[in-house]
């Protein structure tokens, strides 16, 4: 049987192709009744350049807006392309069949698809989506706002949107309705081939419909506002293709509080949260993630001009001494680095800048006034010709200006013509802003940001795809031979419980430093493991259940001698009972925290923090797909908030973080070769010093029931 998204023999498109381009369309409850859905169908249809058939299905009528009406789906006579259901909860499930039986490649539903639940039967939305695999139909839907392939003037759509919108290079998918007819009615000259609510995606994924874009030649950057990827596996496929094409993937992911499942068996999973596996993920294939629809507006319109950066930071120029200092605080806060200029480019702008301005980026030029257009162009194009400028921000408040071309817009419009690097016209103040005159920059080709924020945001998107597209490839390979990871994954297999002392040789196994540490039962057996180990020791309960000892008090630490180890045996014993572990001590150092979590959807996650005690309070992480190497090891610990401590202070020695990055690769190549059979592992803390690492505590759960 064909799925969606194999291809017909009648005419080599897949089903979401037909529904995407489709060349015949039912509308199932269409009507005269102006403004309701049955009519806007067809209004939007035709309207919006449809120039396949139409067949409105309504058994009231003969005639809808000139088209033959048809009593039924089955009266149409033939297969459609798409079939829009515009009729309600409680008709959609016989309606879906019809189009099934009647061959239809794939049918929009804009219903909510909810029904009282009944004992016994599946929900709605499972019988649909039923119905479609069976059928081998694209659905978008239900509960959306249709699409509009601005492209290939196809609109299914079942309210009101504007006709006029630019086509272009923007792919933008919704799971919110009102945020895709938000972007549908911009009016900033984001041109859209491809736009789609996707809804409860009950058959056709958001990864789909993106694999569809980058099918297009026209598709520049696409833009996703998500709350859930329901299709992990194919969602990594599709963005290793976005990556080949180099289109940049921007996603407004929202949810990130809602607490839908618990990882909290282990601190790793308590850490990675909701939204780790997420960030991991973006991480992985240099997705864009925005905090907000301005932030994303912004973002498409920087990268829609073509234009990358290269090497160093950020330019810019202001009319005002004020919103430079404003530009200088934000970017700090944003994390947008500035360009460090040459004194050849200090020098350039000295000879043309007013006495008491002073030479620097960012660049405040107004002064008197005089030869304001020689003296802004010139030192505009100063500032672009240094080398460590990646891009420029124009950045003055775009209010009416009376004579543009001889303005800040003919200024832009000259200086963006002769270079190649990114630029863009930056307003503070968005509602400031004159919808004329950003047209002709819009025409001219530079984008214009509308907020500080946001279009600072904007410019660390950009260099963030830079930096992210100069990575090489994940190298290396596993640090261990196959028969020490086959036994490991046998032991795991067994879904057996792991006490601290097996747990740290498995660390040990895959080289991630570890204290040698031993089991006992017996206070002659704790003094024989200290004797053998060496002082000072620490000693530790091994009771079956306790996964975090220091929470319960059942952790001896420093242990100096014999009489010390017994004593911290029996006071242990009596509380907890007398299964313990005796390590030796590790010497001073920073305490940091590296451990694996499984998310059910992405698989293991490898994860560096703060370490001890604290490390769920400060929630100062960084998380990973595994494999790592070392590059992105380091960038990871390199985006801790901790990471200054790491340098030595109050007369601390710095830290040897090569080798916690040392340790974190490793610790990643043993969540690729075994993940699949943990479901957490903690090496909480590791001691970081200047000679480096070393994990003396480790916590492993295997995946409940084994494999």
């Amino acid at each position: 049987m064909a799925t969606a998204q194999e291809r017909n023999d009648a005419d080599g498109r897949t089903a979401l192709e037909c529904m995407l381009e489709a060349r015949s369309v039912a509308v199932v409850g269409a009507s005269t009744r102006v403004g309701s859905v049955g009519n806007q169908i067809l209004v939007e249809l035709t309207e919006g350049g449809f120039e396949g058939e139409v067949f409105p299905v309504n058994p009231k009528y003969d005639e809808i807006l000139g088209y033959r009406c048809r009593p039924s789906l089955a009266d149409v006579g033939r297969p459609v392309d798409m079939v829009i259901l515009g009729v309600s909860n409680a008709l959609l499930e016989e309606q879906l069949r019809l189009a099934a039986e009647a061959g239809a490649r794939s049918a929009v539903i804009f219903a909510s698809c909810y029904e009282e639940p009944r004992a016994g039967v599946p929900p709605l939305t499972e019988r649909l989506a039923a119905i479609a695999r069976e059928a081998g139909m694209a659905v978008c839907g239900g509960n959306c706002m249709g699409f509009a392939n601005i492209e290939k003037r196809v609109r299914a759509l079942g309210f009101y949107e504007p006709k006029d919108v630019k086509p272009g290079g923007v792919t933008f998918l919704s799971a919110s309705g009102s945020a895709f007819s938000a972007v549908l009615h911009n009016d900033r000259g984001l041109g859209i081939n491809l736009a789609v609510s996707i809804g409860q995606e009950l058959a056709t994924t958001a990864t789909e419909y993106m694999g569809y874009a980058l099918s297009l030649d026209s598709t520049k950057v696409i833009g996703l506002f998500i709350e859930a990827v329901r299709d992990p596996g194919r969602f990594r496929a599709t963005m290793e293709t976005a990556n080949e094409r180099g289109v940049p993937v921007v996603i407004l992911k929202v949810g990130r509080e809602a607490l839908t499942r618990q990882m909290v068996t282990a601190h790793s999973g308590a850490l990675a949260g909701e939204d780790g596996a997420y960030e991991a993920l973006f991480d992985r294939y240099g997705i864009l993630r925005v905090e907000s629809l301005d932030e994303m507006g912004d973002t498409i319109a920087l990268f829609l001009s073509g234009r990358r950066a290269g090497p160093g930071g950020l330019a810019s120029v202001h009319d005002s001494g004020g919103e430079r200092a404003l530009l200088v605080d934000s970017a700090a806060s944003a994390g947008v680095p500035l360009a460090e200029i040459s004194d050849i480019t200090r020098g350039r702008m000295v000879e043309l800048l007013d006495e008491g301005l002073l030479a620097v980026n960012p660049l405040d030029f107004w002064g008197t006034g005089r030869d304001a257009h020689e003296v802004i162009t010139r030192c505009t194009r100063a500032l672009l010709d240094d080398p460590d400028t990646a891009a420029l921000a124009f950045a003055v408040d775009l209010t009416t200006e009376d004579t543009p071309d001889m303005g800040y817009i003919g200024m832009a419009t000259e200086v963006y013509a002769e270079t190649d690097k990114p630029m863009a016209m930056l307003s503070n103040f968005s509602s400031g802003i004159d919808r004329n005159d950003v047209k002709e920059l819009e025409a001219a080709g530079i984008p214009v940001l509308e907020g500080t924020m946001t279009g600072l945001a904007a410019f660390r998107h950009l260099f963030d795809y830079r930096d992210f597209r100069a990575r090489p490839p994940v190298g290396g390979a596993s640090p261990v031979p196959d028969d020490i990871r086959e036994r490991w994954r046998t032991r795991l297999s067994t879904g057996e419980p792991f006490d601290e002392v097996e747990g740290l040789s498995l660390l040990r196994a895959y080289g991630v430093p570890a204290v040698p540490a031993k089991a006992a039962d017996s206070p002659h057996e704790a003094i024989a493991a200290a004797e053998e180990l060496g002082y000072p020791v620490a000693v530790k309960t091994r009771a079956p259940g306790v996964q975090h000892k220091s929470d319960v008090g059942g952790v001896a630490l420093g242990l100096e001698d014999a009489a010390a180890v017994e004593a911290a045996y029996r006071e242990l014993v009596e509380r907890l009972g007398p299964e313990v572990t005796v390590a030796r001590m590790a010497g001073e150092g920073t305490e940091v925290h590296l451990g694996i979590v499984r998310d059910p959807q992405f698989g293991p996650l490898v994860l560096v923090a703060a370490g001890g005690v604290l490390v769920e309070v400060l929630h100062d992480r960084r998380l990973a797909l595994p494999p790592l190497d070392a590059m992105r090891a380091r960038s990871l610990i390199d985006r801790l908030k901790v990471r200054p401590l790491l340098n030595g202070v109050r007369g601390a020695p710095a830290v040897d973080v090569d080798a916690i990055a040392d340790a974190l690769v490793r610790l990643a190549w043993l969540a690729h070769d075994l993940g699949d059979l943990l479901d957490a592992l903690d090496a909480n803390p590791v001691i970081a010093g200047a000679d480096g690492c070393v994990a003396v505590d480790a916590l492993v759960i295997p995946r409940s029931g084994g494999g």
